[in-house]
């Protein structure tokens, strides 16, 4: 069984890959012009994405700024987190995009646009989380 902690985090991570995939599936699409490219790309980051957001998680987790009085405010604390998984999650859309495709210039502009849109999405999704309650003891 999952504790408390854990559970949040794999619900963090599910409701971002459903707002992450949407977001990868509409810009390939508009940037390839084939909506199946579209629905590859978002659907080979599914299980990638994932994996990596959950790791991401844990490690902020682990090290906890906040409480070790290194970032004070949880807006700092959000944005820097969202840095850092953006170029996480950018490079590995690029990769899938180019493989994909087989177009590099495709993934690295498919990389560029979402390297805007996730991070206000992802932003976005942070606040709604810091203000649950789930999964917190």
């Amino acid at each position: 069984m999952l504790d408390r902690s854990k559970r949040r985090h794999l619900a963090k991570t599910i409701t971002w890959r459903i707002v992450g995939t949407l977001d990868t599936i509409i810009i390939s699409w508009v940037i390839t012009g084939s909506p199946l490219l579209g629905v590859q790309i978002g659907g080979a980051e599914v299980l990638t994405k994932m994996v990596l957001y959950y790791l991401h998680e844990r490690a902020w987790f682990k090290i906890n700024l906040t409480k070790a009085g290194y970032i004070r405010k949880s807006r700092i604390r959000h944005i820097i987190k969202a840095v850092t998984w953006r170029i996480i999650g950018t490079l590995d859309t690029m990769v899938l995009g180019w493989i994909i495709s087989g177009n590099a210039m495709a993934g690295l502009k498919i990389g560029l646009v979402e390297l805007l849109t996730k991070m206000f999405l992802y932003y976005l999704h942070e606040r709604v989380w810091y203000k649950s309650t789930y999964g917190l003891d």
